[in-house]
């Protein structure tokens, strides 16, 4: 088998699920899981630079008792 052959099965193999209605449900699924986990991502960036500002402020407190 050649590699074009195998490309060109491989090709229409990914259309043929494409357009079934299971592989569009498939797309539609993967689409929304990656929207949730780019939300998130985005959440906890914000978590851990709230979290790293307050440990910034217990050192500087700590600090400067001593």
């Amino acid at each position: 088998m050649t590699v074009r052959l195998a490309l060109r099965r491989l090709c229409q193999a990914v259309f043929a699920f494409a357009r079934e209605a299971r592989g569009a449900t498939a797309v539609e699924y993967g689409l929304v899981v990656a929207l949730i986990v780019i939300a998130m991502i985005a959440a906890l960036k914000g978590v851990a630079d709230a979290n790293t500002n307050m440990w910034t402020q217990v050192s500087s407190k700590v600090q400067s008792a001593n």
